[in-house]
């Protein structure tokens, strides 16, 4: 990619933030680190749905290279070059819409970066002037290591050419950047809250932890059947392809570094490899729905919980609706961007449940031996 192409997409990128910072610059609220830390957030929960919807409608390749678009800063620059892959395969993967969807996905996550450059900064300079608790610069500057990393696994999913692995890491890295801008934004949020007495609930902190990790489990599976186009590999519900258990092939199937469709030696994926990616998927939302629901059962007994607790059993049951809902009404768009969307939110919700149940709960004190 040639220099002045170069410096109009990091224009571009920079544009992109340009708005959101504006918009915390001319608020009116006195604590606009926390209002950048919230927009930051809104913008990545955005990327994530817009990465979905980019995923889902075969986009990722609209634009072959990376940054650019056939070295271009934009597909308008590029549109001959587009249009002639398109008129050789109109069905294939580089198209004019699909370009712009790529490349929309690439805009607003320079906006991103952008922006978490602007939150280190911010949090370094107010650390050295104030040394403020909710200016710590540890975890501003985690997001920004995240950010590049997560750059890194983007440009890697064009130039490895959408390989299902390189693709799941990308979106697991999202959504830990959305975790970690959420803790971000709690810590911000606590600064500003009264003080509230400790309670002690017991297991609810350990329960929110298990219903963390069980919930980075189940989007990775999740990812890993969209990577792999595994959606329809099971039709019907609650049986898959009419029987219980059909017939599996774990693996192929679960063989991590391989192309996209193809076996570690290069063959074609079985389609009982497909079969057994959306079964693993599908049966581990039993747990997911167990622990969730169990989690959100208990933080609903606490005071100050409640509202959350129902957030949460409110989001897992549509979640669980939409994932039927792709299976059953063959993968309509619309409602797999939803689910894909309702993971993040749930990355949300429980990272808040943690941070919660991690700064104001505590664990009953044990019992005193008598003497």
């Amino acid at each position: 990619m040639q220099l002045p192409h170069f410096v109009q997409l990091a224009i571009t990128g920079l544009l992109a933030a340009s708005v959101p910072l504006a918009m915390v610059w001319m608020s009116s609220d006195p604590n606009k680190f926390r209002k950048l830390v919230w927009l930051t957030a809104f913008l990545t929960f955005d990327l994530i749905v817009f990465g979905a919807f980019t995923r889902l409608t075969d986009s990722g390749l609209g634009c072959p290279d990376w940054p650019g678009c056939y070295g271009m800063a934009n597909p308008f620059l590029a549109h001959e070059q587009i249009v002639a892959a398109e008129a050789l395969l109109p069905s294939g993967p580089v198209t004019v819409v699909k370009a712009w969807i790529e490349m929309i996905h690439r805009y607003l996550a320079m906006g991103v970066g952008c922006l978490c450059v602007a939150l280190t900064a911010t949090a370094w300079i107010q650390w050295r002037k104030k040394r403020a608790a909710e200016f710590r610069p540890g975890l501003p500057t985690a997001t920004l290591l995240a950010v590049c990393v997560q750059g890194a696994f983007g440009a890697w999913t064009v130039t490895l050419k959408l390989q299902p692995v390189i693709v799941t890491i990308h979106l697991l890295l999202a959504m830990c950047l959305l975790a970690m801008l959420c803790w971000l934004g709690a810590r911000q949020d606590a600064v500003l809250a009264p003080p509230k007495a400790p309670v002690q609930v017991k297991g609810l902190r350990m329960l929110a932890r298990w219903a963390a990790l069980i919930l980075f489990i189940q989007i990775a599976l999740g990812g890993w059947v969209s990577t792999n186009y595994a959606t329809l590999a099971c039709t019907g519900f609650p049986l898959c392809n009419g029987e219980m258990i059909p017939a599996l092939d774990f693996e192929h199937g679960f063989t991590l570094w391989r192309e996209l469709g193809k076996t570690a030696a290069g063959h074609y994926l079985p389609f009982s490899a497909l079969t057994s990616i959306h079964w693993v998927h599908r049966n581990f939302a039993y747990i997911v729905l167990l622990v969730l629901g169990l989690t959100a059962w208990r933080a609903w007994t606490v005071p100050g919980l409640d509202k959350h607790a129902r957030r949460i059993a409110i989001v897992l049951g549509v979640q669980a609706c939409t994932g039927i809902a792709t299976v059953y009404f063959n993968f309509p768009l619309a409602i797999a961007v939803l689910h894909n969307a309702g993971a993040a939110l749930l990355v949300v919700l429980v990272t808040m449940l943690n941070y919660q149940t991690k700064t104001r709960f505590s664990a009953p004190a044990p019992a005193r031996p008598e003497q």
